[in-house]
């Protein structure tokens, strides 16, 4: 490919390229073919299919009068895991003889395409999803981005090892055991695991199907969050998919689970790297509580231990009658264990699961997330390749669980270790969590500042997209609310409506471009005086099921006023040209909630938008300057809480 594919630009780079003119399509994908032999690929895109997808895209951009916002992934490559159906494209599983030509497109497939986006290839995996290493292919082992001696991880290895070194900005994998977490953590990368049935299975050949989830592999948290809203939603062909709920709850505050007993099988240097990441989140204020982890174990166990084995034999049941020398020997020894179960051993086996899961779901209660090793090690080619099952069943140990209990993950970079090799953790939360996840992760990546996948780049050096219409409408806001200071107060309660409506539009903006990628829509609000955590409005929040995100400040544009004769005290917030940072609490409240919550503001007090810190714009309290009138100036304090402390 040409250099601009090299140099791991985001989604926000390929769209600049395209609407500045920098790129042209046939610019980015002359040369394509040409790529050097490389194991992470079982198929990349010839001349002809490369031709039919630029035609279509072509002819779907005319449709659209041109409007490149309509397609929002235009022109950008991705790759997918040789599990995952494209029509034309052949599908093999890593198994040339179970190789067919797929006749239409996964669902998966099908929604990135029709947003614009280019498949580049078929990508190398652990044959029939079955392993953790990136070693079981008649294709070749994919190799370490950082290492060439030591596993990429799989069974998605082809996919991870192509977004780590920048081919792609994106790729599809598939996660039943941590296919799409092990990976990504062994190359640097994000490796989203959404939510059982969030994304369709339709098109793709099975490992145990009842558990199976299409995993995203990315850069960045932004990234791989936006790809699984495109990619995600009902679908009515898989009988596994589920409609996201309308309501979802979850912890309040930065609480976070670990294990009480940690098993790294001797490796110090991952047991140093996990124990950094913990500290980490203690610096981001996250405050860390051990719990028992012997459910989750004793559930990552049955995995193989049990009947689910069977499952991935009734995948390739036929080619195992007619051909067993199609498989690779380890995935035979594995699939041998199917036949040691009956149908009474099936339901026992569930039963117990289903008991298991009860215990996690009941531990978790309370926690925003379980924090976890991706893996307790890393292993060489060799190594793998002497102790297969062995080393294999000891990468499961903080993933195996995960599908059979009904939860979301994120595996995420967590820096390097003292060989030069990355480390990396996981935050997991029960089904639908994942756009708390994806918060939490995004807070860590900016946190952590790590290059980007087996790059030079890194996270803050990425080119920023202009800012969406939903915060140009917010920054419209609060340009009337300063306008509306100089007036009277008559026409401020006039103002006061257009800006309302401004904020209306703009949250219905965010809605409808799926601000939120799991669907639940939400509105971001910053809260500064008794709506604080632990403050007497603060039930105003938690029993409209709003949820604590973080605690951050303003920027140094604003002033606190402690305002006379309220009850209970309350301060207000207003804009002005000297002021100072003022803390803050960003909480999300369900957005067909959220008028009701407003309803419930008191004047001088309403909502408009404030700017962060960090250039963030979010809803926030507000304050007409009537309402100044008797108030002490409380700025200095740079907060509520302190103000309130320092009355004691």
């Amino acid at each position: 490919m040409t250099a601009p594919v090299r140099t791991a630009w985001t989604l926000a780079d390929w769209r600049a390229a395209y609407r500045s003119g920098q790129l042209q399509l046939s610019d980015v994908y002359s040369s394509v073919a040409v790529d050097p032999p490389d194991t992470a690929w079982i198929t990349r895109v010839d001349e002809a299919k490369l031709h039919t997808q630029l035609q279509s895209l072509a002819a779907r951009l005319a449709s659209l009068g041109g409007d490149l916002s309509r397609l929002p992934l235009y022109g950008i490559p991705f790759a997918a895991k040789d599990n995952i159906d494209a029509a034309g494209w052949l599908t093999t599983a890593a198994c040339p003889a179970f190789g067919y030509t797929a006749r239409e497109d996964a669902t998966v497939i099908r929604r990135l395409r029709e947003a614009g986006a280019i498949l580049v290839g078929k990508t190398n995996l652990d044959q029939f999803a079955t392993g953790l290493v990136g070693t079981r292919s008649p294709y070749g082992a994919v190799s370490n981005a950082f290492r060439s001696e030591y596993i990429s991880g799989g069974s998605s290895a082809g996919s991870a090892s192509v977004v780590a070194r920048g081919l792609v900005p994106f790729s599809l994998g598939t996660d039943t055991a941590g296919s799409g977490r092990v990976p990504a953590s062994f190359n640097n990368i994000v490796g989203l695991k959404p939510t059982r049935g969030w994304l369709s299975t339709t098109g793709v050949v099975p490992a145990c199907r009842t558990l199976d989830c299409v995993s995203v592999f990315a850069l960045t948290v932004e990234d791989a969050e936006e790809i699984a809203g495109i990619a995600g939603g009902y679908d009515a062909s898989d009988a596994y998919s589920r409609p996201f709920p309308t309501t979802v709850t979850g912890a309040a505050t930065l609480r976070l689970a670990v294990p009480d007993k940690l098993e790294f099988f001797g490796d110090a240097q991952a047991q140093a790297a996990f124990a950094a990441a913990v500290e980490s989140w203690r610096s981001l204020g996250a405050s860390i509580t051990a719990i028992d982890f012997s459910p989750f174990s004793e559930l990552a166990a049955l995995l193989y231990e049990g009947p689910w084995v069977a499952e991935r034999y009734a995948v390739a049941e036929s080619l195992l009658e007619r051909d067993p020398t199609a498989f690779q020997p380890v995935l035979l020894s594995i699939l041998a264990n199917a036949s040691k179960f009956t149908a009474v051993d099936a339901f026992n086996y569930e039963y117990r699961r289903a008991a298991l899961a009860r215990r996690i779901d009941e531990s978790l209660q309370g926690f925003t997330a379980l924090l976890v090793p991706t893996t307790p090690s890393i292993y060489t080619i060799a190594q793998v390749t002497e102790k297969p099952i062995e080393l294999n069943s000891r990468l499961g140990t903080y993933t195996n669980f995960t599908n059979l209990a009904d939860l979301s993950a994120l595996a995420l970079p967590a820096g390097f270790r003292d060989d030069g090799l990355p480390a990396g953790i996981t935050l997991l939360a029960p089904a639908w969590q994942d756009a708390r996840l994806a918060d939490l992760g995004k807070r860590w990546q900016r946190h952590a500042s790590l290059p980007l996948g087996a790059t030079s780049r890194s996270l803050s050096s990425i080119a920023q997209e202009t800012k969406p219409a939903a915060t140009k409408l917010r920054e419209t806001a609060l340009a009337n609310l300063n306008a509306a200071t100089a007036v009277t107060t008559e026409r401020l309660a006039v103002v006061g409506t257009r800006i309302n409506e401004a904020i209306a539009a703009a949250t219905e903006h965010s809605r409808t471009v799926g601000a939120n990628p799991a669907g639940a829509a939400t509105v971001r609000l910053a809260v500064v005086g008794a709506h604080l955590s632990g403050m007497p409005l603060n039930h105003q929040l938690t029993s409209r099921d709003a949820v604590f995100v973080e605690r951050c400040r303003t920027a140094a544009t604003y002033q606190l006023y402690a305002l006379a004769n309220t009850t209970p005290p309350k301060p207000g917030l207003v804009k002005a040209a000297a002021g100072a940072p003022i803390e803050v609490e960003l909480w999300d409240v369900p957005l067909e909630r959220f008028g009701s919550f407003g309803a419930e503001i008191p004047a001088p007090l309403g909502i408009g938008s404030l700017e962060l810190e960090d250039g963030r714009v979010v809803k926030g309290f507000i304050c007409e300057p009537i309402g100044l009138q008797g108030a002490r100036d409380i700025t200095a304090f740079g907060g509520w809480r302190a103000y309130l402390a320092s009355l004691k």
